[in-house]
């Protein structure tokens, strides 16, 4: 008997590095009908990320298209209107630090950015899988922009947490249902 397809439009799969946030979103996404999406926020910034990623692509096999965007997530999701049984987004922290990175951003412009993140969300008929770390479990950073980084972090998911259908926190590989299911 196939497995029953999930039923949640969005869901929000947080937890900390390692927790299993991928590997749980991936066994989600394998429920829809291919072909699958999958939105990576990573660069290859060095040999060891690039064939983490070359590792990664080729687990997840044929029936997944790969688009890398570090930067242009919204626009991505917006375009991607038709034609997946599912998207699935790893990582919006890593997109989030993406943005921070570029020069020239200030507070309101990432939080435009995290706005119109949201809004293309909200407009996407297509079931969404958004995998984030939780950073807001620790210690309070020590300088303005690491603390900028956990708060526009933190703000991102409250939002898409209100949005979701489905919320999960992942701890030591288990899920823990937070909303929805």
């Amino acid at each position: 008997m196939p497995e029953k397809t999930p039923d949640f439009r969005v869901a929000l799969i947080l937890g900390g590095a390692r927790s299993g946030k991928s590997r749980y979103g991936l066994s989600l996404a394998v429920k829809f009908p291919a072909p699958r999406l999958f939105v990576a926020t990573a660069e290859a910034g060095d040999a060891e990320m690039a064939a983490r990623i070359e590792r990664h692509q080729r687990e997840r096999g044929p029936q997944w298209h790969t688009r890398e965007v570090p930067l242009a997530l919204a626009e991505t999701i917006t375009a991607t209107r038709q034609g997946y049984g599912v998207i699935l987004v790893d990582c919006l922290t890593l997109w989030l630090s993406n943005l921070m990175a570029g020069e020239g951003k200030s507070e309101s412009d990432l939080e435009a950015e995290l706005g119109q993140l949201l809004d293309a969300v909200a407009k996407n008929p297509t079931p969404l899988i958004l995998i984030s770390n939780e950073v807001s479990l620790g210690i309070v950073p020590e300088n303005p922009l690491a603390r900028l980084f956990r708060d526009l972090a933190g703000l991102l998911h409250q939002r898409l947490a209100q949005a979701a259908d489905l919320v999960t926190l992942m701890v030591a590989g288990l899920p823990v249902r937070i909303k929805g299911g």
